[in-house]
């Protein structure tokens, strides 16, 4: 059994209120969150997105779990606050007065201490640490906490707030008290010098962490911000040394999770020798963005898309991971994964079970885990005809030379790492059987860009087709969902040209982020940290969906990796290997981002 405590309820740490998102009294499109209306007739003013990330932890709702026989974790709600059609009542009953005002009472005797290990790192220093103050900015943690540095590396209070400072921005919106929030964050920070696999540095850290909790009811948060080979000598130490005894502890484990799934299925194993499944946080950044987490709101809160997310309408799919960059010195690290471990086993694997899924019973958190297995378990083993390769070399542009992949020092010589592939998957489900999804991820490309774009069919005896060319995929309607940079949705559209005559154009039906909302959008971390607080685990990855990623794609890294397989060398900075796009072609599919309007 571990020594950790399970966390019994969902505490709220926010104090906004939400408006009604159906003030206005025409037609919404929901694209986003769903307490916000999109309106394509007016537009009105935009609250923070941090103010609607904060809006979550209005629900007073006492969470308990229980273990079914099956060892599936089983939650019992009895939630004040009723959920209809996706929002909450904006009418809480008596008994969600009562138990607001018993969890606000308990809030101001308890205290969350955040230990982030590793935070000496660049992960710590440019991701969680930023992350935590725009949570602290915005009202998003609770009125007590403390965080904690713990590192190898030697160093002072001090020295640990000047690191941190020098990365913290007020981006979220540039308010007049924004040196005064910073000074009051830097406060809550301290720092403790210590071995991973110490049990006497992990006992000095408990007590320095009791001090500061100050006999108040103690909820601890681990975030491994370290390399896989030590996760469990950590989580060792922690858990029998720096557990919480009388409140939750919970420890977020970064990717990667093992190489294959025999490493992965070890990690799991070892992991939950000292800790319950509840408690352990995997955490894929990339399902922490905007555009993917609002990807389940556009299907599911509109009309017009979910009858048409079937092979019945849709021609394909592509998930689509660029970078404009090479390794940069990373070269070792990379060489024992590649491209397809780093971003293909796990984002762009994860975005695909998020947008093939049925419909989940319910919003919570092991519903849609659940549907997102039977998706990956649904998936058709991936083969190696399906698969291309490739590994960036030297190039010269506008008088710059760009180095190759093996030209990086910390890289062996004649390494057949790959830094790019493409492969075709299919699931073979009623839904999706014969719908090819194309995944492509590469370094050193010319754009850096994450997109889904989904290709429709062809209009069946379309009245216009000689009016627009020969060629029919310029007039196929696609969806596109941009990930990043420039967050945002269009959809493509065929329209007549203005005129006398009868020539047809495509258009773009545009929501771009930037334009529509006028604050920046959260860091994806922001999101997962605050999720992790609080006990909301949708967007974190359970121990059978790793299982079950693992199984799709560890067949075809042995094989790779036993044939000794080439990749296809690709100039830096270009477009990727050639093989890309017959591969595109063997499944009647044009790359979209490769299309001329592009």
């Amino acid at each position: 059994m571990s020594s950790f405590s399970s966390s019994l309820s969902r505490p709220s740490y926010c104090s906004r209120a939400s408006s009604s998102p159906f003030s206005s009294n025409h037609s919404s499109l929901i694209i986003g969150d769903p307490r916000r209306s999109l309106s394509f007739l007016s537009a009105s003013p935009q609250r923070s997105n941090l103010d609607e990330l904060c809006v979550r932890s209005q629900r007073k709702s006492v969470l308990s779990s229980v273990v079914a026989k099956d060892g599936a974790p089983v939650t019992i709600s009895s939630s004040g606050e009723e959920l209809k059609d996706g929002l909450l009542s904006s009418i809480p009953s008596q008994e969600a007065e009562t138990t607001a005002e018993e969890s606000d009472g308990r809030q101001g005797k308890s205290t969350v201490s955040i230990t982030v290990v590793g935070a000496s790192g660049d992960l710590a220093k440019k991701k969680i640490f930023p992350a935590l103050f725009a949570l602290y900015y915005e009202g998003c943690l609770p009125e007590h906490f403390t965080i904690f540095g713990y590192a190898r590396s030697k160093m002072t209070d001090g020295q640990l707030r000047d690191m941190v400072s020098k990365t913290l921005t007020c981006r979220i919106d540039k308010r007049e008290n924004c040196g005064e929030k910073m000074e009051e964050f830097l406060k809550r920070c301290f720092y403790h010098t210590g071995q991973y696999d110490s049990q006497e540095h992990f006992v000095a850290l408990d007590k320095k962490l009791k001090e500061h909790e100050g006999g108040r009811l103690s909820n601890r948060l681990f975030y491994l911000s370290i390399p896989p080979n030590i996760f469990v000598d950590a989580v060792k130490c922690a858990s029998s040394s720096a557990s919480s005894v009388n409140g939750w502890t919970r420890v977020i484990v970064e990717k990667p999770f093992g190489r294959d799934s025999k490493t992965s299925a070890a990690l799991t194993k070892s992991l939950k020798q000292y800790l319950e499944e509840d408690q352990i946080f995997r955490i894929d950044h990339y399902l922490g963005k905007e555009l993917v987490e609002n990807l389940s709101v556009l299907r599911f809160s509109n009309l017009i898309f979910e009858p048409l997310w079937s092979r019945q309408y849709i021609q394909n799919v592509q998930l689509i991971f660029s970078e404009d960059f090479g390794t940069q010195g990373r070269g070792g690290y990379f060489d024992n994964y590649g491209i397809i471990r780093d971003i293909m086993q796990n984002h762009l694997l994860q975005i695909l079970a998020l947008f093939a899924m049925e419909t989940p019973v319910s919003l919570d958190a092991e519903d849609i885990r659940n549907e997102k297995v039977k998706v990956l378990r649904s998936m058709r083993p991936i083969q190696l005809e399906d698969v291309v390769i490739g590994q960036y070399k030297s190039n010269t542009k506008g008088g710059v030379t760009y180095p190759g992949y093996t030209d990086d020092t910390t890289v062996p010589k004649g390494s057949l790492t790959p830094t790019f592939a493409a492969a075709a998957l299919f699931i073979d489900n009623a839904r999706w059987d014969g719908v090819p999804f194309l995944m492509k991820a590469g370094k050193a490309l010319h754009t850096r860009s994450a997109e889904i774009r989904v290709q429709f069919k062809h209009v069946p005896g379309n009245l216009y087709n000689r009016n627009s060319g020969t060629n029919l995929d310029r007039t196929t309607n696609e969806l596109v969902i941009r990930v990043q940079p420039d967050e945002g949705i269009y959809l493509k559209v065929n329209n007549k040209v203005p005129g006398l005559g009868m020539r047809l154009d495509q258009s773009h039906l545009n929501l771009l982020y930037s334009t529509r909302y006028s604050k920046e959008i959260p860091d994806a971390y922001e999101r997962l940290l605050l999720d992790a607080i609080e006990g909301e685990r949708r967007l974190f990855i359970r121990s059978d969906e790793l299982d079950a990623a693992w199984a799709l794609f560890t067949p075809l890294l042995k094989e790779i990796e036993e044939k000794k397989t080439s990749p296809e060398s690709y100039p830096y900075g270009s477009r990727g290997p050639v093989g890309a796009h017959y591969l595109a072609a063997r499944h009647n599919v044009q790359w979209g981002d490769l299309s001329p309007d592009q």
